[in-house]
């Protein structure tokens, strides 16, 4: 029994000496490697349903609790990226004023510490900014069907996020019925908001509408 115990410690050792000298694997991620996608949408909804869209003219920054409206080559890229992928897919670009079927904003996360960030704390934040009346619904507020935490940010996270402005309920609540969410290592570059919204799209083939 003493020689089963000795023989356990002793590999139990050696296990914790090659760990503690391998090097942290996470730290040898390339910038791409590092990104990762999520999307969620209600599960009720048919996309087909829908032929119209109007994007917002600029982005919600949410930094650290504050939020700004903000508008600069980044985020036109992102902007860009989101109509052409949404065309794809077959959908319509109009203005507010033509009472589009889907309502579709870019938001900027950013967190300087690591921590948690809950999707339920986001849309807090978001809700107080981004007025429904921006989309023709004055004293409306926003329903998320759904919800989901994403874990870790470090340096940031970048929403996109589909209103269902054609079918506002009676109890003044716009649905969020899709979501995509890009986070990672070097998503705030213009270069890169092309195939980082492309991957979202991808991920929602969905989103279709015929």
């Amino acid at each position: 029994m003493k020689r089963y115990l000795i023989m356990l410690l002793g590999l139990a050792c050696m296990s914790f000496i090659y760990t503690g000298c391998t090097k942290e694997p996470l730290n040898n991620l390339s910038d791409e490697e590092s990104r990762i996608y999520i999307t969620d949408h209600d599960s009720s909804i048919n996309f087909t349903n829908y032929k119209t869209f109007s994007i917002s003219d600029s982005v919600a920054v949410i930094d650290n609790g504050q939020m700004t409206k903000h508008l600069d080559d980044v985020d036109s890229a992102y902007l860009n990226a989101v109509t052409k992928y949404m065309e794809q897919e077959g959908y319509t670009l109009v203005s507010n004023e033509q009472n589009p079927d889907l309502g579709v904003d870019v938001n900027r996360i950013v967190s300087t510490t690591t921590g948690v960030i809950s999707y339920g704390d986001y849309w807090g934040y978001y809700n107080s900014y981004w007025d429904p009346y921006y989309w023709g619904y004055p004293g409306y507020g926003y329903y998320v069907p759904y919800a989901y935490s994403v874990y870790q940010i470090k340096e940031g996270a970048i929403s996109v996020d589909m209103l269902d402005l054609k079918n506002a309920p009676q109890d003044k609540k716009i649905n969020v019925i899709w979501t995509g969410l890009i986070r990672g290592s070097g998503i705030f570059n213009q270069t890169v908001a092309d195939s980082q919204v492309k991957a979202l799209f991808d991920q929602s083939p969905y989103l279709k509408t015929n």
